[in-house]
């Protein structure tokens, strides 16, 4: 087989991989299972994911479930500790580090600033405009000169 032709079916697993995330995101994923469903080593896939999407296959499963998180804290009727098991996290510790990494607040700020500030928008527009940032790239608090 030429290697451009091994190439191209590698990126359309990984493809098939992205969209099982974006589709399960709430279920128990983890990078083994998702490599035995498209026939790869789980090394394999996640050094493939990472070159062809910027980020292991874990963080990309992370950011799915903090972006369904903002918008379940948005509407404000689940506890923070309810939305971390809703979007398939087993720990609150892990789920509201990664929430704070992405988003720059953690849950619970965000619930509160949040939901107000979106009153009144379309949820098609407020996810749009409170899309979580990737790969760790949350501002952080720069310090004030005086």
């Amino acid at each position: 087989m030429k290697p451009g032709a091994q190439h191209l079916r590698d990126l359309a697993r990984l493809r098939r991989v992205r969209d099982r995330i974006d589709r399960e995101y709430a279920q128990p994923l983890d990078v083994e299972a998702l490599a035995r469903g498209v026939n790869m080593s789980a090394g394999h896939l996640s050094r493939q994911f990472r070159l062809a999407y910027g980020e292991s296959p874990y963080a990309y499963l992370m950011t799915r479930r903090i972006e369904r998180a903002m918008a379940l804290l948005r509407c404000g009727e689940l506890s923070v500790t309810d939305v971390c098991f809703t979007v398939g996290c087993a720990s609150l510790g892990t789920f509201t580090t990664r929430f704070t990494e992405l988003v720059g607040m953690s849950p619970g700020v965000y619930r509160r600033t949040e939901a107000l500030a979106a009153e009144g928008i379309p949820s098609c527009v407020a996810k749009q405009i409170t899309r979580p940032i990737r790969n760790r790239e949350a501002p952080a608090d720069e310090p004030q000169l005086d």
